[in-house]
């Protein structure tokens, strides 16, 4: 894995390089971990003319969702508690002789590029831009590798809780037996913030559990995600609770499923990434669900949980091979409840049989 990383900081050395920058300073938590393995709170990676250097606040605690920092990747552990190590890393570029230090003002704060312009005055900033996030968006095969299990978790999880008595029980209890299980399984954490949803507060994007009880009749969305070895996958699934379900909580589960199956069927290399929202919004559009949609339809994952690209209707750009992406399309009708569903998918050629589905939890409305 060392030489991975080594391999990836390579490449981004001679990017600076191109643009006239000697040195680089990566303080984007994902961006860290990218480029060496490891992400400690507040490090920041050096990558100097002789030498990359993970400049730290505090010692590594071994923690695995921190990782472990290659073997070529000096370690620098600040002494003064509470020193800034974004600000100690320019001090180490000024000294090494850097004339120009290229930085993620995307990410820097006014008062930490105010507190590099007085620690190194002579040194010229440069703006990387997305130059790291540009790199990550085409997964390898070992971040895939990672995905697939993160995946595989959040299957295992789901499909626990789906054989588990549901009726009287919290939206905040599941969430939190939902995050428990995905650790008993292997993931380091939630990928995000578990969501469920019952009855009138199903089919709502994001919704943060509440003490409401699950009901006899309800609809019950749930969305969820492993963390494991900082890669982060996504499922959503949409069920009855107890009952047969109602004429038109069958129809509105048809209509969001064929929005997400046409979603799905479009993910291919070369594909327009608005194209994709396109064909997943106007199937809910046309059946007079247009108001209520969100901004996109899906989004990338990896290293964070919302990546490029974005599915959505001014996206820019093409689908390129070996991205993994959500297609999440949902409905939500005030007072009654709805549906969503998410899944996690890796953008394939139609040659090696096309995008490749990594959460696999049936998407059969299920009567609980």
């Amino acid at each position: 894995m060392s030489e991975l990383y080594a391999v990836r900081r390579a490449q981004l050395r001679d990017r600076c390089a191109a643009t006239g920058s000697t040195a680089a300073l990566i303080s984007r938590p994902a961006n860290v971990r990218y480029l060496t393995g490891c992400t400690p709170p507040g490090a920041a990676l050096l990558l100097a003319p002789g030498d990359d250097v993970l400049v730290c606040g505090r010692p590594l605690t071994g923690d695995p969702t921190e990782g472990r920092p290659a073997d070529d990747v000096r370690v620098s552990v600040l002494p003064a508690r509470g020193s800034d190590p974004v600000v100690a890393a320019a001090g180490l570029a000024a000294k090494a002789g850097a004339e120009t230090l290229a930085v993620e003002e995307h990410h820097l704060t006014v008062t930490r590029h105010r507190a590099l312009s007085r620690i190194a005055p002579r040194m010229r900033l440069a703006d990387l831009a997305c130059a790291v996030e540009a790199q990550r968006l085409v997964k390898d095969d070992d971040e895939i590798a990672c995905l697939r299990i993160a995946a595989e978790i959040s299957d295992q999880a789901l499909g626990e809780l789906l054989e588990s008595i549901l009726v009287g029980r919290t939206e905040r209890h599941l969430a939190l037996e939902l995050e428990r299980r995905l650790v008993d399984h292997g993931a380091d954490g939630p990928a995000f913030p578990t969501s469920v949803a019952t009855g009138p507060n199903s089919g709502r994007a994001g919704h943060l559990p509440t003490d409401r009880r699950v009901e006899e009749g309800d609809f019950l969305t749930v969305g969820l995600g492993a963390n494991y070895r900082g890669y982060r996958c996504e499922i959503g699934r949409t069920f009855v609770i107890g009952t047969t379900p109602a004429d038109w909580q069958i129809d509105l589960y048809d209509l969001v499923f064929a929005a997400q199956k046409a979603g799905r069927e479009a993910l291919a290399p070369g594909v327009e990434c608005h194209e994709v929202d396109r064909v997943t919004r106007q199937i809910l559009e046309r059946a007079g669900h247009g108001e209520g949609l969100g901004p996109w339809t899906g989004h990338g994952v990896g290293l964070e949980i919302d990546e490029d690209p974005q599915l959505s209707p001014g996206a820019m750009g093409k689908l390129d091979a070996c991205v993994p992406v959500t297609v999440e399309p949902g409905v939500h009708i005030p007072g009654r409840g709805g549906v969503r569903i998410d899944d996690t998918l890796v953008v394939r050629p139609e040659a090696d049989g096309g995008p490749e589905l990594l959460t696999i939890t049936t998407k059969e409305l299920l009567a609980l």
